[in-house]
């Protein structure tokens, strides 16, 4: 399997990081040693003195496909799911500022939670699902499918352009404003609705 990260996909969040707005979907994966082991604490690595929580709605596609258009995505996919994107985001600054791929600060082990996985069917509109994570019991990002650039179908029709999707791949769809540093003894909570998907410590 492969997580597929899309990156710039909220307007905010754009604006927070004062990055550029993009005409396209901005594409980056994963390896699947990046995955938070499940019971288990982020350590922040030691290369990094500012890591970046990021909370995302995920995708989790089960069938193959390749050219997907876009009125026939909600096939490849039935649950829907919530994470976090780890950031290493000083040594993210300095790989951009040089021009090289972002993979070490977006892609080291353990910097992808992957939370429990719920039906799609739940949802009355997938295009307007709220979700948001707390940080010591404190709000800290807030979003809304609604606000993405690029919705989930979308996604779905333009990832499958460039890579086969397979069973078992998952999508994470961006992230909205909020994100922040975490520092030891963090506790982290995520929630879709008012429905918790995940909990992890920062150690």
């Amino acid at each position: 399997m492969k997580i597929i990260c899309i990156g710039r996909n909220y307007a905010e969040h754009i604006a927070e990081l004062e990055n550029e707005r993009p005409e396209e979907p901005v594409v980056f994966l994963k390896p699947d040693t990046s995955i938070l082991l499940k019971k288990q604490p982020f350590f922040i690595p030691d290369f990094s003195e500012d890591v970046h929580h990021e909370v995302e709605i995920l995708v989790k596609i089960n069938r193959i496909g390749k050219y997907i258009d876009k009125k026939f995505a909600h096939k490849y996919y039935n649950e829907i799911g919530l994470g976090i994107d780890f950031t290493a985001r000083d040594l993210q600054a300095k790989l951009k500022s040089k021009g090289l791929p972002w993979e070490k600060s977006k892609s080291f082990d353990g910097a992808a939670v992957i939370g429990q996985w719920v039906d799609k069917n739940g949802f009355e509109d997938l295009n307007n699902i709220s979700f948001s994570l707390k940080k010591n019991d404190t709000v800290v990002q807030n979003g809304n499918t609604g606000h993405m650039l690029w919705k989930i179908d979308e996604l779905i029709e333009y990832i499958s352009k460039y890579f086969t999707l397979k069973i078992g791949d998952i999508i994470f769809t961006g992230t909205p404003a909020g994100v922040g540093k975490v520092v030891a003894n963090d506790k982290l909570i995520g929630f879709i609705e008012s429905k918790q998907m995940f909990s992890i410590i920062v150690k």
